[in-house]
C-alpha cells in the first residue's frame, strides 16, 4: 500500500512510503484521527541515514502482521528528527528521563494530545539479551490504553510535569564566565579525559570532538602558545590544549573513521580505537571537521591538516553538492552486499583478495599492509576498513594505489543520499567552505559557499510582516513546511559572516543581522539565553509539554552558543552595543555548565576565546587586484588570533573628486560594514588597520607587520 508518506518532501520518510504501515506524518491530521478513535499516537522518529532505523524497518514496519496491529491499534506518525528536530528533541529529553539513555529509532507511545507515557528506542521481532519484542511491546501499550486508562494519564502526567521547562534561573549573573584561570581549569577538565594513547576524550563509541576542538586551538592561540618564546603559567596551558587537539586530529584522520580514499569523515567510531566507523557520513560533521583542520593547518602548517582539509572539500562538492548549489544531508551507513542486501559498509570495507584482484599481487599486498587490511579483518566477515596509520614511503606508487582503488570502488553499488537541503548545516558547510577557501586560496570552495548562500537565501529565507523567517529544509529547491529553528538562524548567519570576511561582499552582513535580529526579538527566553523555537513558531502540542532549549552542544554546536558566536562577528564589524551584549547573555549559562563539563560546551568555549582576545577586528582598504592588497588579505585571514574578525574594500573615495558609480558602491560598503568607514589608504598604498573594540593600532601598509600585529598578545 502507498500511505501519506509518498508525497512527503523527507527522504527518511520516503523510505517509509512503501510500508505496510499506515503512517501519517506529524501534524494536526494524526493527533484528530488518534482522537476520534481514542487510540495512542505511535511515534517513529529516525533519520535517513540510520542503520538500526533500518533495521527496524525490515524488521517490523514491512511485516505485514506487525503493521495490521499497529494500524488497528493506534495511529502511527514517522519524524525525521532532522527535520523536526523540535520534536525529536521534547521526545528524546522523554525517552531518557525514563530510559536513562537515547538514540535512534526512538519510539514514542504517547496520548492523542501527543503526552508521551511510553518510551525506547530499537525493539528487536524477537525477546533478545532481555529486551522485550516488538510485538510485546504492542500488544503490552495496546491493553493498557485499554484497561489501565488511570495508569497511563498519570504515567504521561509524571513525564509532563518531569519536563516542565522551568527556564534557567533568572539570577544568573550577566555576561561571560571566563578568565584566563578559568580557561586554564577547563583546559586541566579536559586533559582528565584526554586519551593519551590514542588521542580522543573518553571511552567508546568515539564521536568527533568538533566544538572542544575548535576551542583547544583558540586557547592556544590566545595564550602565546604558537610562539616559542613566550613563557608563562596561560601559555603551558595553552602548550597542553594544542597537544590534546593534534594529537586527536591525528588519530581521527589515520584512522578508519576517516575515508582513506575519498575523503570525509564518518559519523563516528564505534571502538576506542578509530578503527571501526558507523558508517554514514553526515554534512554537518564533515563542514565542522573540515573548519577545524583548516584552522589546525593555520596554526601549525600540518601537511595531514592541508591534506584532509584538500580531500574533504572535494569530498563535499564531489559528493554532496545538490543540482541546486546546497548541500546534501548525508550519505547512508547501508549499501548493497553481494548477496544485493542492505549491509552496513559494503561500500567502504575490504578483504586482501579484493585489493589484489583490483591492484595486483604486489602492489595489493603493498596496500593491505599499508592501509592494515588483515585476513581476519578489522571489521566483518574478513574484511577490514582502511586506515594509514604512517605516511607511505613512496608517494607516487601510494598516489596510483589510491587512485585505483577510489576508482574500483566507485564501481560498487553506492550508498542512498539524503538529498535534503538542512539550513543550519549548509550554514556550517558555507563557513568552513570560505574559511577553508581563504586559507588555502582556494577560489573554487569560496565559489562554492555562495552559491549555496544564494540557495539558502533564495530558497529558505522569507520575508514579510512577522519579520524574516526561515525555513529548516528543502529540496529539489522548494522549500520544506518545517520552521527553522535555533540553530538555522545562526548557523548560517555564521556562515554568511564567515563567506563575507572571503569575498568582501557586503550583503551577507546584512542578511545575518536580520537573521539575528530575528533570533533577538523570537526566541529570547527572558534571561539572556535563547529557545531553540521562535515563539511564533513553537509547536502547539510541544509547547504543552516544553518549549524545546538546550545550552549544551550536540553533534552541531549548541543553538545558544552558536547564535553567541554570531553576534560577536556581527558586533565586531558593526560596533553594535546591542548585538555585544546579547552575545554575552547567551554565554553565561553554557560557560557555566562548562565548569563542570567542558566537553558539553566546546563552542561556547570557544567563542568565549574570542571574546577575551577581543575579538581582533581587521579592516583592509585598498584595490582588490592589487597583490599589496591580496598580501595584506592573506596575512590577516592566516592569523590564528581567535575569531578575528576581516573586512576588506576599496579605500574610501576622496571627498575631492569627482563621484563615480563605485565611490557610491564604497559609500555603501562602509554603511553596511562599519569597521570599514573611514579607513583611508596610507600613502595611497593598500592599508590595514587592527583594532580591539572599535581602538585601532597605527595602519600598516606592511603585511609582515600585520601578522605581527595579530600575533601580539592582547
Amino acid at each position: 500500500m502507498a500511505n501519506r508518506l509518498a508525497a512527503s518532501t523527507s527522504p527518511y520518510l520516503q523510505q517509509h512510503a512503501d510500508n505496510p504501515v499506515d503512517w501519517y506524518e506529524w501534524g494536526e491530521e494524526a493527533f484528530a484521527a488518534a482522537r476520534a478513535r481514542d487510540v495512542p499516537l505511535l511515534i517513529s522518529v529516525g533519520y535517513a541515514a540510520c542503520h538500526w532505523c533500518h533495521v527496524m524497518a525490515h524488521e517490523s514496519f514491512e511485516d505485514d502482521a506487525t503493521a495490521a496491529f499497529m494500524d488497528e491499534h493506534f495511529v502511527a506518525v514517522k519524524v525525521d528528527r532532522e527535520e523536526r528536530p523540535d520534536v525529536d528533541a521534547v521526545y528524546m529529553a522523554a525517552t531518557q528521563a525514563m530510559t536513562g539513555q537515547g538514540g535512534w529509532p526512538m519510539t514514542v507511545f504517547a496520548t492523542p494530545d501527543g503526552e508521551p507515557f511510553y518510551c525506547g528506542t530499537y525493539f528487536p521481532p524477537r525477546p533478545m539479551g532481555g529486551m522485550p519484542s516488538f510485538p510485546q511491546v504492542l500488544a503490552a501499550m495496546a491493553a493498557a490504553w485499554r484497561t489501565r486508562r488511570g495508569e497511563v494519564d498519570r504515567s504521561a502526567e509524571g513525564i509532563r510535569e518531569a519536563l516542565a521547562d522551568t527556564g534557567p534561573a533568572l539570577a544568573l549573573p550577566h555576561g561571560a564566565v571566563l578568565d584566563d584561570a578559568a580557561a586554564r581549569r577547563a583546559v586541566d577538565t579536559v586533559e582528565a579525559q584526554f586519551d593519551r594513547a590514542r588521542g580522543g576524550f573518553g571511552g567508546a563509541p568515539r564521536f568527533p570532538p568538533s566544538m572542544l576542538l575548535e576551542w583547544l586551538l583558540r586557547h592556544a592561540a590566545r595564550s602565546g602558545a604558537l610562539d616559542a618564546d613566550t613563557d608563562t603559567p596561560h601559555a603551558a596551558s595553552g602548550r597542553r590544549a594544542l597537544a590534546m587537539a593534534g594529537a586527536t586530529l591525528e588519530a581521527m584522520a589515520r584512522g578508519g573513521m576517516y575515508d582513506q580514499l575519498a575523503g570525509g569523515f564518518a559519523r563516528y567510531s564505534v571502538d576506542a580505537d578509530w578503527v571501526v566507523p558507523h558508517f554514514e557520513k553526515m554534512l554537518y560533521d564533515n563542514a565542522l571537521l573540515l573548519r577545524v583542520y583548516a584552522h589546525w593547518f593555520r596554526a601549525t602548517g600540518s601537511p595531514l591538516a592541508r591534506r584532509v582539509v584538500e580531500e574533504t572539500a572535494t569530498w563535499l562538492l564531489d559528493e554532496l553538492r545538490t543540482p541546486e548549489g546546497g548541500f546534501a544531508s548525508a550519505l547512508d551507513a547501508d549499501s548493497p552486499g553481494a548477496d544485493g542486501r542492505p549491509s552496513e559498509g559494503a561500500f567502504s570495507v575490504w578483504s586482501p583478495a579484493q585489493l589484489t584482484d583490483v591492484l595486483g599481487p604486489d602492489d595489493g599486498a603493498w596496500a593491505a599492509q599499508l592501509w592494515d587490511v588483515t585476513p581476519t579483518g578489522t571489521f566483518e566477515h574478513g574484511t577490514s576498513v582502511l586506515q594509514l596509520r604512517s605516511e607511505p614511503d613512496d608517494a607516487v606508487r601510494y598516489a596510483s594505489v589510491r587512485a585505483r582503488a577510489a576508482a574500483a570502488r566507485g564501481r560498487r553499488p553506492r550508498p542512498a543520499l539524503d538529498a535534503k537541503v538542512v539550513a543550519a548545516w549548509n550554514g556550517l558547510a558555507v563557513a568552513a567552505l570560505a574559511d577553508a577557501g581563504v586559507i588555502l586560496e582556494r577560489r573554487a570552495w569560496v565559489e562554492a559557499a555562495t552559491t549555496a548562500a544564494e540557495l539558502l537565501v533564495r530558497v529558505h529565507l522569507t520575508r514579510g510582516p512577522a519579520g524574516t523567517r526561515l525555513a529548516r529544509t528543502s529540496r529539489d529547491g522548494v522549500a520544506g513546511q518545517a520552521p527553522g529553528v535555533l540553530e538555522d538562524y545562526a548557523d548560517v548567519a555564521e556562515g554568511l559572516l564567515a563567506l563575507f570576511s572571503a569575498s568582501g561582499d557586503t550583503r551577507w552582513v546584512g542578511v545575518a543581522q536580520e537573521l539575528l535580529d530575528a533570533v533577538l526579538d523570537r526566541f529570547a527566553d527572558g534571561s539572556g539565553g535563547f529557545f531553540d523555537t521562535a515563539d511564533d513558531q513553537t509547536d502547539a502540542v510541544l509547547a504543552r509539554i516544553r518549549r524545546p532549549r538546550d545550552p549544551a552542544d550536540g553533534p552541531t554546536p549548541s543553538g545558544q552558543a552558536a547564535a553567541a558566536g554570531a553576534l560577536v562577528t556581527l558586533a565586531a564589524l558593526t560596533g553594535s552595543a546591542r548585538h555585544r551584549d546579547a552575545a554575552e547573555r547567551a554565554l553565561t549559562e553554557p560557560l557555566l555548565l562548562a565548569q563542570r563539563h567542558p566537553r558539553a560546551a566546546g563552542w561556547a568555549l570557544a567563542v568565549a576565546e574570542a571574546l577575551l582576545d577581543g575579538p581582533r577586528e581587521v579592516a583592509v582598504v585598498g584595490p582588490r587586484d592589487d597583490p599589496a592588497t591580496r598580501a595584506l588579505l592573506r596575512a590577516a585571514t592566516r592569523a590564528t588570533a581567535p575569531g578575528a574578525v576581516v573586512a576588506f574594500g576599496d579605500a574610501p573615495p576622496d571627498a575631492r573628486a569627482a563621484r563615480t558609480d563605485a565611490d557610491t558602491r564604497d559609500r555603501q560598503a562602509a554603511v553596511a560594514v562599519p569597521l570599514l568607514a573611514d579607513r583611508p589608504t596610507v600613502d595611497g598604498l593598500p592599508t590595514a588597520y587592527v583594532c580591539r573594540g572599535f581602538v585601532c593600532e597605527r595602519p600598516t601598509t606592511d603585511a609582515e607587520a600585520l601578522a605581527r600585529q595579530l600575533r601580539a598578545a592582547p
